[in-house]
């Protein structure tokens, strides 16, 4: 009785063992074929960022400039200019959270400086430096 236990036990793990290493070799080709995927794309971004060098050279030489003025200017932020602009524009904080689409309590982390806006936020605080009253209750009922 015994040797019958051991004979089907051997047999199991014979064929445990096969069924393992059926399902290892699948993975070991997808691993290598990913990992060939790897290399390639690795030495596709090495060429391109050598082609992005390489023009980068050839505008400066040029006397191009390599980004527009625009995209390089900061909006500098001042938690008092922000109070100041909010007054001279008749707003609360609850209007200027509206307008920027954020709550009043962040419009009130930013005056105490406890938060700096994000930069696209800082775009929008900035161009309410060139608004007038009129163009901002206008807007405002709008939003």
């Amino acid at each position: 009785m015994s040797n019958i236990a051991k004979i089907l036990k051997q047999e199991i793990t014979r064929l445990a063992r096969k069924e393992v290493r059926a399902a290892q070799v699948k993975t070991t080709s997808a691993t290598a074929q990913q990992r060939r995927e790897i290399a390639n794309l690795k030495s596709q971004v090495a060429s391109l960022q050598g082609q992005v060098t390489t023009l980068k050279r050839e505008l400066k030489k040029a006397g191009a400039v390599s980004e527009p003025e625009a995209a390089t200017k900061q909006v500098r932020f001042v938690p008092k200019g922000l109070v100041s602009t909010r007054k001279r524009l008749g707003l609360s904080a609850a209007d200027l959270a509206k307008m920027m689409g954020v709550s009043a309590q962040t419009v009130y982390n930013w005056e105490r400086g406890a938060t700096n806006p994000r930069a696209d936020q800082q775009a929008k605080l900035a161009s309410l430096r060139h608004v007038g009253k009129r163009q901002v209750q206008a807007h405002l009922a709008t939003v």
